[in-house]
């Protein structure tokens, strides 16, 4: 079958989903908000619309729960950094699974100094920063505590199978997160975003 040319003719032949979409929305906490509720940045193939200026870093967050507590997640990621980190210097982004891997939303990434990645602990967050860091290259960065020890009761989700949690170790070691493939040897499990915002 022939490849469709957009979304629409994607539809036509029965799947949307084998094309992107020519548009992307992203929900932003920045600095210049005025209540909690984030801004969204609009990402055409071809153009983008934001109504702020953005700070030198950001911080993508895959989930909701921990984006919407994104005070937190800067405390965690400055804490993981070794420095204080605030919207001020940071905007946060919700990540919401692959949607940030899209050619679009890398290019519009690679405008900031730093993209820090704080993703789950599993082969689908490691597969989405190794996508990004090989768009973003040294500026990205991922999220992880320094010491793998101490969080280890909080892996807890059970891998759906065993070629992904192969897989998990091996991203991992490519990656050169050493210390976080032996807690996933040492637990046999991954750790979800949720657990960072439990301690």
């Amino acid at each position: 079958m022939e490849a469709p040319a957009n979304r629409v003719d994607a539809a036509k032949k029965g799947n949307s989903h084998r094309h992107q979409t020519e548009v992307s929305f992203l929900l932003v906490y920045h600095q210049g908000l005025s209540s909690s509720r984030p801004d969204v940045v609009v990402i055409g193939n071809d153009s983008v619309d934001s109504g702020f200026h953005r700070a030198s870093s950001v911080l993508i967050v895959e989930n909701e729960r921990n984006f919407y507590q994104y005070r937190d997640m800067l405390n965690f990621t400055g804490a993981a950094l070794g420095r204080r980190l605030a919207l001020s210097q940071c905007d946060v982004v919700l990540g919401g699974g692959n949607r940030v891997t899209r050619a679009a939303i890398l290019d519009w990434l690679a405008g900031y100094k730093d993209v820090f990645c704080a993703f789950d602990y599993d082969a689908g967050g490691l597969q989405m920063f190794s996508t990004i860091s090989a768009s973003l290259g040294d500026k990205a960065r991922f999220v992880q505590p320094t010491d793998w020890q101490p969080w280890q009761g909080h892996f807890c989700k059970i891998p759906d199978s065993t070629e992904r949690f192969t897989k998990a170790i091996a991203l991992a070691e490519g990656l050169g997160f050493v210390s976080l493939a032996e807690a996933f040897r040492a637990t046999g499990k991954f750790m979800e975003q949720e657990m960072i915002l439990d301690e």
